[in-house]
């Protein structure tokens, strides 16, 4: 069975820093895309940051410069550094987890955890 389980969101006023988590079992871990998405209400779901097997890294313009993905396949985790949240950050942070077969791509979700960036 596949879990991806967030933690670490909260409510931060804005200049300040949080760290989300995401811990996976059930997955080669080690083999998969990595990502962290968000969703504020009344919004689409959008991609944050990504993170690929071999380390190479992905941010929406929105983020960059402030946010920092890593990931730690001894763990089976995937972080997310979120420094300077703005008011605009406020969203449902979810983990993803993607990979690419011959035959289609298979990707997994968190639950979701809510970040709130109070002005």
């Amino acid at each position: 069975q596949v879990q991806l389980v967030e933690s670490g969101g909260g409510l931060v006023q804005a200049g300040g820093s949080l760290r989300l988590s995401c811990a996976a079992s059930g997955i080669g871990f080690s083999i998969y895309r990595m990502g962290w998405f968000r969703q504020a209400p009344g919004k689409q779901r959008e991609l944050v940051a990504t993170i690929t097997s071999g380390n190479s890294t992905n941010y929406v313009d929105s983020v960059k410069g402030r946010f920092t993905i890593s990931r730690d396949n001894a763990k089976n985790t995937v972080y997310l550094q979120m420094n300077s949240l703005k008011p605009e950050d406020t969203a449902v942070y979810y983990c993803n987890a993607e990979h690419w077969r011959w035959y289609g791509a298979t990707d997994y979700w968190g639950q979701g955890t809510q970040v709130t960036v109070s002005s």
